[in-house]
């Protein structure tokens, strides 16, 4: 069955390349984001989990776990993390799941149907602290994901969270935010005293709120 925003992320337990995990558990209340690879020893894959090691302090500032999966073993993701740290100059600093048995990689739907059942989708959640996915993305295998994205789109999950508001295109923090229309202007006045500006009745702009 597929995932759709607003589900309960499957829990799950699995060897990883920190040992054991139960990955509600582990998340605990933090905000957590999951992502797949293909296989080990795989180039674009390669370029991915040393760029998210490397960003890794900007997830811990964000109260963020990264985990990732490939159906491969553990002992085949330790080989590969040291070709990791070789080449991207990071060694990989979170968990890798081991999913041989595909058992991760079908709870979240990761294997297309008409696909090579040993390759999962490249696809990435990020789930909240309340279990709930608040994010889905996939990509084909030829594409390589961007980390600055990942954090601008948990950026904005994370303000959406905490405020009435909503982010506008090619928003990133510290840009002005959109005022959700369920709030009313005399309500606006009080939630964003910094002021607002009305563009049209159901766009008003504020600067962002925690900032």
């Amino acid at each position: 069955m597929a995932i759709r925003l607003g589900d309960t992320a499957p829990d799950f337990t699995a060897e990883t390349t920190e040992g054991k995990i139960n990955f509600h558990e582990w998340l605990g209340d933090s905000w957590g984001i999951l992502f797949s690879h293909p296989k080990d020893f795989t180039p674009v894959c390669t370029t991915e989990l040393g760029a998210f090691a490397k960003a890794k302090p900007e997830f811990d500032k964000r109260n963020t776990k990264l985990i990732g999966l490939s159906v491969d073993s553990v002992e085949s993701h330790n080989s590969w993390a040291g070709d990791i740290g070789e080449t991207q100059g990071s060694k990989l600093n979170f968990p890798l799941i081991g999913d041989e048995s595909r058992e991760v990689a079908n709870l979240y739907d990761m294997i297309h149907p008409n696909a090579n059942d040993t390759l999962t989708v490249r696809s990435v959640f990020i789930v909240g602290p309340d279990k709930l996915v608040k994010l889905i993305l996939t990509y084909p295998a030829s594409t390589g994901r961007n980390v600055d994205e990942v954090i601008r789109v948990l950026d904005s999950l994370q303000l959406t969270a905490e405020y009435s508001v909503a982010t506008p295109v090619n928003w990133t923090d510290g840009n002005d935010v959109i005022i959700a229309n369920t709030v009313t202007d005399d309500e606006a006045k009080t939630r964003f005293p910094k002021g607002f500006k009305t563009v049209k009745p159901y766009l008003r702009l504020t600067p962002q709120p925690n900032r």
